[in-house]
């Protein structure tokens, strides 16, 4: 499988949109566990675009690059760098939705049993917000 080469911010923002919907997807076939994986994967997939977004173009390859070492799929590491690339701090209501998901993780991926729906939906409810507010600052 090929890795992303695209340094455009909206190619990382579409992805974030199409993993957003594909967890949806999942989640009403009651596939709560890849749902949430899908959706995290698509609230990191916003947060490289608001990055990518915030360094200038000359620096983007080098950015991408970082982006492959395993604090690429960091949230915390994620809004570090975004933040210290001049990106704005989030907002009270979108810093609240990035706790209740910073539990997140790729260890997802080897997890045989399912998420409850309820803590599901909210995930997916706190993805959505946050690629919508993501969506407003690109």
């Amino acid at each position: 499988m090929a890795k992303p080469t695209s340094f455009d911010p909206k190619h990382f923002e579409r992805c974030a949109i199409l993993r957003l919907e594909e967890a949806s997807v999942l989640y009403r076939a009651d596939y709560t566990t890849g749902a949430v994986y899908l959706a995290g994967y698509g609230i990191e997939c916003v947060l490289k675009s608001l990055i990518l977004s915030s360094v200038p173009q000359s620096n983007r390859a080098v950015m991408m690059n970082s982006f492959r070492r395993s604090e690429g799929h960091d949230y915390e590491w994620l809004r570090r760098i975004y933040l210290s690339n001049g990106g704005p701090a989030f907002p009270r209501p979108t810093t609240k939705d990035f706790a209740s998901v910073n539990e997140w993780s790729t260890q997802l991926r080897y997890r045989s049993d399912f998420i409850r729906p309820k803590e599901a939906r909210a995930f997916l409810e706190a993805a959505d917000r946050i690629i919508e507010w993501a969506k407003g600052r690109l």
